[in-house]
Order: structure tokens, then C-alpha cells, then sequence
């Protein structure tokens, strides 16, 4: 079990703003998942890897798939308080669920 997040790197955030966009995606995915999933992926110790992908389009993508194969995720969209417009897409979480099942959908991008 594991979930993956997929930060946009092409946004120039700041660490912290990254920290904190990826922390938003990672809860609500979780919140989205069934209890048996949570349950089982806080078990088993609530792998994580934050991901990097360009442009809101990528995240848009990966969430449809993400959809289409059943998955628990989520679309952060910022609230506009520091340093990016309101509405912007900032990060993707997908899972938590089986890893080649996570992996079907951002298996293919790199680490952040």
C-alpha cells in the first residue's frame, strides 16, 4: 500500500508552500479512501512519495486515471493567501492503495 503526490514543479513554490500543498492532497485522498484502505495503509506504515509533474493538464490527466481505475485522490486547488492566484491546481495525491495500482497511474513520473 502507498499513496503517491504529485507536486507541480513548474509553479516555482516554495519549499514550504510544496510542503503544504502536498500535506492537503495526501489528507484529502486518505479522507476519500475506504476505512478498510485507510486502515491498512496506516498499518503498514502510510508510504508516501511526492512526485513532480509540469503543468495543470498533467494533473487533470493523472486524476481521470486515477478515477477510471477506481482510486482514491484528490486535486488541491490553492486558496490564493500567499504566493499563487486563487484556484490554482497545485498537487495531485493518488491512494492509498495497492502499489502496482498507484503505480498504474504515476509510475511514470519522476521523484521531486
Amino acid at each position: 500500500m502507498k499513496q503517491t503526490i504529485v507536486g507541480r514543479a513548474d509553479l516555482g513554490m516554495g519549499e514550504g508552500k510544496l510542503a503544504a500543498q502536498v500535506a492537503h492532497a495526501s489528507l484529502q485522498a486518505y479522507e476519500d479512501a475506504a476505512k478498510s484502505a485507510r486502515r491498512e495503509w496506516k498499518g503498514d506504515g502510510q508510504k508516501k512519495v511526492v512526485l513532480r509533474a509540469n503543468g495543470e493538464s498533467k494533473l487533470f490527466e493523472l486524476a481521470e486515471r486515477a478515477d477510471i481505475d477506481g482510486l482514491p485522490h484528490s486535486l488541491v486547488r490553492d486558496a490564493g493567501h500567499t504566493q499563487l492566484e486563487p484556484g490554482t491546481i497545485t498537487a495531485l495525491a493518488v491512494g492509498p492503495a495497492a502499489n502496482n495500482r498507484v503505480d498504474g497511474v504515476t509510475g511514470d513520473l519522476s521523484l521531486y
